[in-house]
């Protein structure tokens, strides 16, 4: 058409595939804003990405459930806090465990999100059965947490605990004892004692306990011998 800009005339097919390569969500909010054909342009593209990473961006709980929406095909989800402050909370969490990719993500990161409680994990990782990476690690949850992700997360492989001061030896032993794919678990700035690492090794040997000097040397060979 005369007049019209080389850009209008891609097809919308194309456009999402160019929305897909921008990292930032302000600029895929002003892409958005542009007109109608690019704000469906960057719903498809959501649609096609497999990750998604808040790290170092302010987000809150409408934003980033409104952009979860349509992000249909996600397998790795990272809300983890950034330096200018995450403000998700449980209501937002519980939002979130709503989207369509709930189901198939494999990885999420809740790293440092001090704005939620078991609550809101308890939402969103009833539904992530698929999950195999967790990081939930600087946050506030309890026991109540880890027997929710023992009894929904049978493939789960790796989960950091890191400074989760409030869980304990039992839900250690529950999570661990529920989920026999688990490969990995981080739990550096705990509160449980070290018999509780023993206990963790005897139930599963080849457990990685992380970091390592947190087993004071603790390894196989120290098990009981049954």
């Amino acid at each position: 058409m005369e007049g019209e800009a080389k850009i209008d005339r891609l097809p919308l097919d194309l456009l999402a595939n160019i929305f897909v390569l921008i990292t930032s969500f302000t600029d895929l909010a002003q892409a958005s804003g542009v007109c109608r054909k690019w704000k469906q342009g960057v719903k498809q593209s959501l649609g096609r990405r497999d990750s998604l990473s808040f790290a170092g961006w302010k987000m809150d709980d409408d934003s980033t459930a409104r952009l979860l929406r349509y992000a249909y095909s996600l397998r790795d989800l990272d809300i983890s806090r950034s330096r200018w402050g995450c403000q998700i909370t449980d209501t937002g969490l519980y939002r979130i465990s709503l989207a369509k990719c709930i189901g198939n993500l494999t990885s999420i990161s809740l790293w440092g999100v001090t704005g939620i409680t078991d609550k809101g994990v308890v939402h969103l990782i009833s539904r992530a059965n698929s999950l195999q990476h967790l990081n939930i690690g600087g946050t506030f949850i309890t026991d109540e947490s880890l027997y929710v992700i023992a009894n929904s997360c049978p493939h789960l492989k790796t989960i950091v605990l890191w400074s989760c001061r409030h869980v304990t030896e039992n839900g250690l032993l529950f999570l661990v004892n529920s989920c026999r794919k688990l490969e990995s678990i981080n739990l550096w700035g705990t509160r449980v004692p070290v018999e509780c690492f023993i206990a963790l090794l005897t139930i599963s040997p080849a457990l990685q306990i992380k970091p390592k000097g947190l087993t004071y040397n603790v390894d196989a060979s120290m098990l009981p011998v049954i």
